[in-house]
């Protein structure tokens, strides 16, 4: 059977922005649910403490090692939850987190959400995903 994603977006301001407001999936076999990744080293040690750029990076490389793990990859992901402690900062780094999934041809269903803190004080950012193949 073969994977179909088709976006449903009643406003085009979503999909300028790079994401889509929902993705209806057919012919799905396999649903991997992944855990937020973060700046954490293969050592579980945060890395970049300040550096929102270069966090937003790490973890978007965790995330693409944990969807290689279940040989999938960005282009499998359908929905991607953003948490940060602070939503400016993360919004200056945005457009690499548009451009990694743009290279691979989705715009998945998005939720961003500030909140105060992550599991280590020095982490700014995670990023949680389900992929499907």
């Amino acid at each position: 059977m073969t994977l179909n994603r088709t976006a449903v977006n009643p406003w085009q301001w979503s999909v300028d922005m790079g994401f889509n407001q929902a993705e209806l999936v057919t012919g799905a076999t396999r649903v991997l649910v992944c855990s937020g990744q973060t700046a954490m080293s293969a050592e579980g040690r945060p890395q970049h403490a300040g550096d929102m750029a270069a966090q937003v990076a790490m973890a978007l490389d965790n995330l693409e090692a944990v969807l290689a793990g279940g040989d999938m990859g960005l282009g499998n992901v359908v929905q991607l939850n953003i948490y940060t402690t602070d939503v400016d900062a993360f919004f200056a780094c945005y457009g690499s987190v548009v451009e990694r999934f743009r290279r691979e041809g989705v715009k998945p269903t998005s939720t961003l959400l500030g909140i105060s803190r992550l599991a280590f004080p020095e982490l700014m950012v995670e990023l949680e995903a389900t992929a499907v193949a």
